[in-house]
C-alpha cells in the first residue's frame, strides 16, 4: 500500500475528495460529510456564503457577484485556499474543535493513482490548514477496494474501476498492492456533457446542467440498453427563441451519443488487461469488474461493459462511499494485513 496500516491506524479523520462530493469519516464516528464539492462565494467582499447541497443548488441561478466555485477537479486541489474554506464549514466548530484537541492530529486522504508531486502537496496543505500535523496519502483505488470489501491483500487478482466525475480509473490489485493500472480522463461529466451536446444538435434543445441526472433517472430500470424504454419526454430551452419547449427524445439516439466517451473507458480496461500478468487475467475470468464511484450507478453501464469485454461486472453495494468506507476501515484497523515471514537461510 501507499503507506502502512500502522501509520494509518493512528489517523484521527480521513478525507476523500473528489471533483463531485467531498466525505469526511472521524475515527469512532464513521462518516459525518458527505456533501458535493462546491461553495458560493460573495465577490465583492469574499465571504462565504454557501457550501455543499445549498451551493449546488446555486448553480447556474446566482447574480452577477455570487460565483459558484468547485476548489477539486479529478480528484486534485486546485483552489487550497477555498478547499479549506469549504471543509471547515462542512465540518462545523463543533466537530473541528473536537478534532483539534489531539495535540498530535493526523489525517488520511485519497489521492489518484496518477497523481504528481503537486497534487500531493496540494492536497496535504489543505488538510494542515484544518490542523493536521501529519498526513498519510493513500491510493484512492486501493480503499475504494478495501471499502467494497475486495480481498486486496490475499495473492489473487482483483479489478476494480473508480467511476468519478472526471476520470475513471481501472486497475489490477494483488497481495495489497496495484500491479497495472490506467486513469481514463473520461468520467460521469464527460456522459453528461455527451448528452447535452446531443440535445442542442439533434433539437435544438438547452438542458439545464441540474436536468441531467434526471433525464438518466427517466432512463432507469434497464436504463441506457436495448431492453430500455424506446422514448422519454425532455423540457428545456429552445436554442432559436429562447422560450421553454418539451420534445421527446429517443433513447437509442442517447444510447448512440454516450457511446464515444464510453469507448475510451472500454480502450482503458483492455490495456490493463494486456499489461497484467497472464496468472492474474486467469483469475479475473472467474471474478471479473467491481465497479465503485457515483458514476457507476449510470443506468445500463454495467451491462455494456459485460457485453465488451465478456468478463463478470459488480457493482459494489455502495458505490458512491467506497473510498471513504475504505478510509475508515483502516482508520479502525479493521484491516489485517497478510505478513509474509523470510525463509531462514
Amino acid at each position: 500500500m501507499t503507506v502502512s496500516l500502522e501509520q494509518l491506524r493512528r489517523c484521527h479523520f480521513a478525507v476523500d475528495l473528489g471533483a463531485a462530493r467531498t466525505r469526511v469519516y472521524v475515527k469512532g464516528a464513521g462518516l459525518v460529510v458527505d456533501q458535493p464539492s462546491v461553495a458560493a462565494v460573495n465577490t465583492r467582499t469574499g465571504a462565504l456564503i454557501a457550501v455543499g447541497d445549498f451551493a449546488e443548488q446555486m448553480t447556474g441561478r446566482t447574480p452577477g457577484y455570487i460565483r459558484v466555485v468547485r476548489p477539486i477537479s479529478g480528484g486534485t486541489v486546485v483552489d487550497i485556499e477555498m478547499a479549506q474554506r469549504m471543509l471547515r464549514q462542512l465540518l462545523g466548530d463543533r466537530r473541528r474543535r473536537n478534532l483539534r484537541r489531539n495535540l498530535r492530529l493526523r489525517a488520511a486522504a485519497c489521492t489518484p493513482h496518477d497523481a504528481g508531486p503537486l497534487a500531493q502537496r496540494a492536497t496535504i496543505e489543505t488538510l494542515v490548514g484544518l490542523g493536521a500535523r501529519r498526513v498519510e496519502l493513500v491510493d484512492t483505488l486501493i480503499a475504494a477496494a478495501v471499502g467494497c470489501g475486495l480481498p486486496v491483500e490475499r495473492p489473487e487478482a482483483t479489478m476494480i474501476m473508480v467511476c468519478g466525475a472526471a476520470a475513471t480509473q481501472v486497475a489490477v490489485l494483488s497481495l495489497g498492492s496495484i500491479v497495472t493500472a490506467e486513469r481514463v480522463p473520461v468520467g460521469g461529466e464527460a456522459v453528461d456533457h455527451a448528452i447535452v451536446q446531443h440535445l442542442r444538435h439533434e433539437h435544438e434543445l438547452i438542458l439545464p446542467s441540474q436536468s441531467v441526472r434526471p433525464l438518466q433517472l427517466a432512463l432507469s430500470g434497464n436504463g441506457l440498453t436495448p431492453q430500455g424504454p424506446e422514448s422519454t419526454e425532455i423540457h428545456g430551452r429552445d436554442v432559436a427563441t429562447g422560450l421553454a419547449r418539451s420534445v421527446r427524445v429517443d433513447t437509442a439516439a442517447v444510447r448512440d451519443a454516450i457511446q464515444t466517451p464510453l469507448t475510451a473507458v472500454l480502450d482503458g480496461i483492455g490495456k490493463v488487461l494486456r499489461d497484467c500478468p497472464p496468472d492474474l487475467v486467469a483469475d479475473l475470468a472467474d471474478r471479473g469488474i467491481t465497479m465503485v464511484g457515483g458514476s457507476a450507478l449510470l443506468p445500463g453501464f454495467d451491462q455494456m461493459l459485460r457485453e465488451a469485454t465478456g468478463m463478470p461486472v459488480h457493482i459494489a453495494e455502495r458505490p458512491d462511499i467506497c473510498a471513504a468506507q475504505g478510509l475508515g476501515e483502516m482508520l479502525e484497523g479493521r484491516i489485517e494485513p497478510l505478513v509474509l515471514n523470510p525463509l531462514a537461510a
